[in-house]
C-alpha cells in the first residue's frame, strides 16, 4: 500500500497496487475522522459541526501501518488515524452509475421466474435464531418480498412477525386492519372482487414503507395472492420506451382517498420515483387510489397517458408475476415502496380472512444491518 499527498495538500491518494488508486480529499477526510473529539465513542454520532473544521483544511503528513493510515491535518495540528478497509469501502473516487433507473448491489429484480424460489422463512426459526431471521431479511431486501410459514392462528398475530424486525405505524384503518368480505365495504380490499397489482395507500405522505399480510382462514375458492416486482416493470418500460420512462419520472401523479368520515388523504409524487442520481427508489401504482393528474403540461398528457398505460400492461403480464395461496398461519411481507401486490378474485363459498398492518422499512433494514454486524450480542424481542 502506497499513500501520496498532492503539493497543495488537498488530496491523498491510497494505491494498493492493483491499478484502483483512491483519491480522497482532506476536508472529506477530516469530516470523517474517527477520534474521540470528533466522534461520540459510544454511538458514533459526530460531535462537531462542519463549521467547526476549517475549511482550508489541508494534510501535513501521511502515513501507513500494516492496516493503519496515519494523516496529520493544518491549520489544527492534529493527527488521525484511518482502517483503510474502511476507507476503502467508503471510496468514492470510482465510476457513477450512469443509466437512469439503476439498483444497488443488495437488490434483484425479477419476473415470473421467481415462482420456484419465492424467499420462505419458517416463523418459529426466525423467531428463535438470529442467523434465520438475517437470512430471510436479506431476502427480504434482495428481492422486495417473502414469506413465512408455521405462525400462530391467532387474531393479532402479525404484530408478533412485525416485532422481528421493527415496529407499526399506526394509520386510519388501525394498528392492523381486516381484509375480508364484508357489506358496504369502505375500500374494495373487503370485497371478493379481484385486485389489480398495486402498491398500497399512495395517498400517504410518507407512503407506507412494508406491508404484511397474515393468513387466518382460507377456505374460499380464488383468492390467490399475487406480486409483481415493479422495479423489474420500470426497467422493462425504460428498455422498451425510455420517452416514456422519463415522462412517469418527471411528473407527479396525485393519489386520494376520502372513502370514510374524516378522513381526505392526498399526496403528489411520481409513479416512479428516482433520486438524484438515477437510483430507482420507488414505484406508486395504484389504479383504485390516483386522482385526477394534473400535474402534467398539456403538450405531454398524451404521451403521459400513453407511458401510464404501457407501465399498466407490464404489471398485467402474468411474465411478471408471481403467486402463491396462504394457508392459515402464513403471511407475507412486501417492500411497498417497490412491489406490487394483487388478489385473485374469490366466490363467496368458504371464508377468507387476512389481517394486515404497515411496519416500517426502516426498523427491518436496521435490524438486518445490525445482525450482519453483530457489533453486539442480539436478542429478539418476545
Amino acid at each position: 500500500m502506497a499513500v501520496q499527498v498532492s503539493d497543495d495538500g488537498h488530496v491523498l491518494t491510497l494505491d494498493d497496487g492493483d491499478g484502483a488508486a483512491r483519491r480522497f480529499h482532506a476536508i472529506w477526510l477530516r469530516d470523517n475522522a474517527w477520534d474521540d473529539a470528533t466522534r461520540a465513542p459510544g454511538n458514533g454520532q459526530r460531535l462537531i459541526a462542519l463549521r467547526d473544521i476549517p475549511p482550508d483544511t489541508r494534510i501535513t503528513s501521511a502515513a501507513v501501518d500494516g492496516e493503519r493510515l496515519t494523516v496529520g491535518f493544518a491549520p489544527e495540528g492534529k493527527t488521525v488515524a484511518y482502517d483503510i478497509d474502511w476507507l476503502r469501502s467508503h471510496a468514492y473516487d470510482r465510476a457513477q452509475p450512469q443509466a437512469r433507473g439503476w439498483t444497488g448491489d443488495t437488490i434483484s429484480t425479477w419476473d415470473s421466474g421467481l415462482m420456484g424460489a419465492v424467499p420462505v422463512g419458517a416463523f418459529g426459526a426466525v423467531r428463535q435464531d438470529p442467523a434465520a431471521l438475517r437470512d430471510w431479511l436479506a431476502q427480504v431486501r434482495r428481492f422486495g418480498f417473502g414469506k413465512l410459514t408455521g405462525g400462530p392462528v391467532e387474531p393479532g398475530a402479525l404484530l408478533q412477525v412485525a416485532r422481528l424486525f421493527g415496529f407499526v405505524r399506526e394509520t386510519n384503518y388501525g394498528v392492523y386492519f381486516e381484509v375480508r368480505t364484508e357489506v358496504n365495504p369502505t375500500n374494495l380490499a373487503y370485497t371478493g372482487l379481484g385486485l389489480q397489482a398495486h402498491t398500497d395507500n399512495p395517498y400517504r405522505d410518507p407512503v407506507p414503507t412494508m406491508q404484511i399480510l397474515y393468513c387466518l382462514e382460507n377456505s374460499a375458492e380464488g383468492g390467490e395472492n399475487m406480486v409483481v416486482d415493479g422495479f423489474r416493470a420500470a426497467q422493462r418500460l425504460r428498455q422498451e420506451n425510455p420517452a416514456w420512462f422519463d415522462l412517469l419520472t418527471q411528473y407527479c401523479a396525485r393519489y386520494e382517498y376520502a372513502g370514510e368520515a374524516g378522513v381526505c388523504l392526498r399526496s403528489r409524487r411520481p409513479m416512479i420515483e428516482l433520486a438524484p442520481d438515477g437510483e430507482l427508489v420507488a414505484v406508486r401504482f395504484n389504479n383504485r387510489s390516483t386522482a385526477a393528474i394534473t400535474d402534467v403540461p398539456f403538450d405531454r398528457m398524451a404521451d403521459y397517458y400513453a407511458a401510464y398505460r404501457r407501465l399498466g400492461e407490464i404489471i398485467d403480464d402474468t411474465a411478471m408475476e408471481v403467486t402463491f395461496k396462504l394457508a392459515p398461519g402464513e403471511c407475507f411481507i412486501v417492500d411497498n415502496t417497490r412491489v406490487l401486490h394483487a388478489r385473485k378474485g374469490y366466490s363467496g363459498s368458504g371464508k377468507r380472512w387476512l389481517q394486515g398492518c404497515y411496519p416500517d422499512k426502516d426498523g427491518m433494514l436496521s435490524t438486518l444491518a445490525a445482525l450482519e454486524q453483530r457489533a453486539e450480542p442480539w436478542t429478539i424481542a418476545a
